[in-house]
């Protein structure tokens, strides 16, 4: 009998919680933000500098997550640098809104099609916004650091 496989942890899900970029700590954030979901224990620390223009310019990440928390932060991971404050809250918002069936789409940021299969499981939605609302949160906290001038 072949084993049971689950929807959720499909190999394009599997490949992202691989390869997880930017993963450690920086040496001097501007920012640091953990996240943690209170439904799985899943937890996201996410280092931030940004540079003077508000865009991201060092990132890393500590990840403790399952699959989709992992999934979720290596594509997090891998498009945020360069991104303003804005479009990392664009993504977040609309990432939940896509999970939530608010929206039918996930957006633009690059792969966050591959969450599809994870909207009909509620529980598992507060581990994949992890990333996303921890990477939001420190970017606007090194953005108001920078403008005044810390």
């Amino acid at each position: 009998m072949p084993p049971v496989t689950s929807p959720l942890y499909n190999r394009d899900i599997l490949r992202l919680a691989a390869s997880i970029p930017h993963l450690g700590r920086l040496k001097a954030p501007q920012a640091r933000v953990e996240r943690t979901s209170p439904v799985c224990g899943s937890r996201v620390a996410v280092d931030l500098i940004v540079d003077e223009t508000g865009r991201v310019s060092a990132l890393a990440q500590e990840v403790r997550a399952c699959a989709l928390g992992q999934a979720a932060a290596s594509l997090m991971g891998a498009h945020a640098p360069g991104r303003t404050l804005s479009e990392l809250e664009q993504a977040r918002d609309v990432l939940a809104g896509f999970l939530a069936g608010q929206r039918d789409d996930p957006g633009e940021w690059p792969g966050l099609g591959v969450f599809e299969v994870a909207r009909a499981y509620p529980a598992r939605h507060a581990s994949i916004l992890l990333a996303f609302e921890a990477v939001a949160e420190a970017a606007a906290k090194a953005g108001s650091r920078t403008e005044a001038g810390g």
